[in-house]
């Protein structure tokens, strides 16, 4: 079935959250309790100054009645990084650790989540370069699981785009897992201003 990628103000991806949250359990694999917990964080992130959103919706099979979207199947939000926020505090102690300090004009690409069934068809690609597309921040960061020899789909996207390596193998307080911390500058080669 073919998707739809479409810009979300903030209202709509709050009316649209509990969906947001079934595509991120679901990609990353984490136990359906997990949206409880991260309901109130997307919802606080989604007031945050320089939010914006990006999503996939299945293209509904009849469109000449009902609604002009079908179900969400991937999500991408993000805002501008500053202090006080808690990947910022958890990646700056990071850096510090290695004399290094975050960007000051940064857009933090908070979530990008796809579907396992609508994985390796390009939607994570074209949210991305949605998102980013008119990001007036000099660099993007994120941060991602490692895995072994980044092979996966995230690794592929991320590398295919540019990033670079900032922190690698980086803690975050309450996950045992080993993070990567990536970055590139804006705007992406084809989407110069």
């Amino acid at each position: 079935m073919d998707t739809v990628i479409t810009r979300l103000d903030a209202a709509d991806f709050r009316d649209r959250l509990p969906e947001a949250l079934g595509v991120y359990v679901d990609a990353m694999g984490y136990p359906r309790q997990v949206i409880r917990s991260r309901a109130a964080a997307w919802m606080e992130h989604s007031r945050r100054d320089g939010w914006s959103g990006v999503a996939a919706f299945e293209t509904p099979r009849r469109r000449l009645l009902g609604p002009s979207r079908g179900p969400l199947v991937a999500i991408c939000y993000g805002y501008r990084g500053a202090p006080g926020q808690w990947w910022y505090e958890q990646v700056s102690q990071g850096l510090r650790s290695r004399d290094l300090t975050l960007p000051e004009d940064y857009v933090e690409l908070t979530e990008l989540h796809v579907a396992p069934s609508h994985q390796g068809r390009g939607i994570g690609t074209q949210l991305l370069r949605t998102f980013l597309a008119d990001r007036p921040e000099g660099s993007v960061l994120l941060s991602t699981p490692e895995v072994q020899e980044e092979n996966n789909g995230a690794w592929r996207l991320y590398r295919s785009l540019g990033f670079s390596d900032v922190l690698r193998s980086h803690r975050f307080e309450g996950d045992a897992r080993p993070f990567a911390v990536l970055s590139r500058s804006l705007p992406l080669p084809d989407q110069e201003r």
